[in-house]
């Protein structure tokens, strides 16, 4: 019998297949299961919900939004006169007006410092924003949650002193005005937006005999998008802690609005019961009454500045 070359070169292709096969076959499944692993074990990018509001507050009240690192939001607020001050006062155009002047600072795209001065009560704040959850579009986190905390000092003097030679302002502790605000949003789609908050203000003294220091209340905001660049929006405080005084009573703050987008600038037009601006006045001493046509007609502008490079959150996979 005759061996050729090529029978030789047959029989040993036949012993390395029947030889390295299952070695091949072991290889292949090893680099599949460790690549499902990887796959398995790799984590997956979020999608957030974002620009659930317009911008950091609404009307008198914060919402859960914070700035991108590195931005400085300067924001001018002003409310008119009371609407039934009639035709002579021009409706309340004339005044007696209150007045806002703010700047915001986020140190990153989840915590934001800021100052303010107010004209009601000469009022100083200062506050510390931070946003604890963000809302997810998929399964997992239904809600954003955002926590706030305020120091506010009263700036007027003592219009009784020279009368008692007594300045209840004595003790610089006196003039301070602390609220804790936990503010819990969805976003149910591109157009709706509801927000609940939970908030407590205590004041170190108080004027009035029947003021209390505490108070607890709960708030109520939304926005409804109309359009690319203008959202109706509406907010509502209903304060736990009531209280009445000799001549005046007070009143749960509200308001509706209208925002409008343009370009950098934020411009938010309403109507409120509410002659104070800060919340912390807003909130236990709104004198003025809905039922009573004591509304005012308020805006507030908004500027956001980028004074640091920064990154922010990506929008990538976000549909609304």
């Amino acid at each position: 019998m005759q061996i050729t070359q090529n029978s030789i070169d047959m029989s040993i292709q036949k012993y390395l297949l029947f030889f390295f096969a299952p070695l091949v076959y072991t290889n292949l499944w090893a680099q599949d299961d460790l690549l499902n692993s990887l796959e398995q074990e790799s984590p997956k990018t979020k999608s957030y919900a974002f620009a659930s509001f317009k911008g950091t507050r609404l009307i008198n009240l914060h919402t859960i939004e914070t700035l991108g690192k590195g931005s400085l939001d300067f924001r001018i607020s002003h409310r008119f006169g009371d609407f039934s001050s009639g035709l002579y006062n021009f409706y309340g155009i004339d005044g007696p007006a209150t007045i806002r002047i703010g700047f915001d600072y986020s140190v990153t795209d989840r915590f934001t410092v800021g100052i303010g001065r107010s004209s009601y009560g000469k009022m100083f704040d200062g506050l510390l924003k931070y946003r604890i959850l963000r809302q997810t579009q998929e399964k997992g986190m239904p809600v954003s949650v955002t926590g706030l905390v305020s120091i506010n000092a009263i700036g007027i003097r003592d219009p009784n002193k020279a009368l008692t030679g007594v300045d209840m302002y004595e003790n610089f502790s006196s003039r301070l005005a602390y609220m804790y605000q936990l503010m819990i949003a969805r976003k149910f789609n591109s157009k709706l937006t509801l927000q609940i908050s939970p908030i407590f203000i205590h004041y170190n003294m108080v004027v009035r005999t029947n003021d209390k220091n505490d108070m607890f209340a709960i708030a109520g905001s939304g926005r409804y998008k109309v359009s690319k660049s203008i959202s109706l929006t509406g907010e509502y405080t209903l304060r736990a802690t009531k209280y009445t005084v000799l001549k005046s009573t007070y009143y749960n703050s509200a308001g509706v609005g209208i925002d409008i987008e343009t370009g950098g600038h934020v411009f938010q037009m309403f109507v409120t019961n509410s002659s104070p601006i800060n919340e912390v006045q807003s909130i236990p001493f709104t004198t003025s009454s809905w039922s009573k046509g004591q509304v005012r007609l308020g805006f507030n502008v908004s500027r956001v500045f980028g004074i640091a490079k920064h990154r922010h959150e990506s929008n990538q996979n976000k549909s609304w």
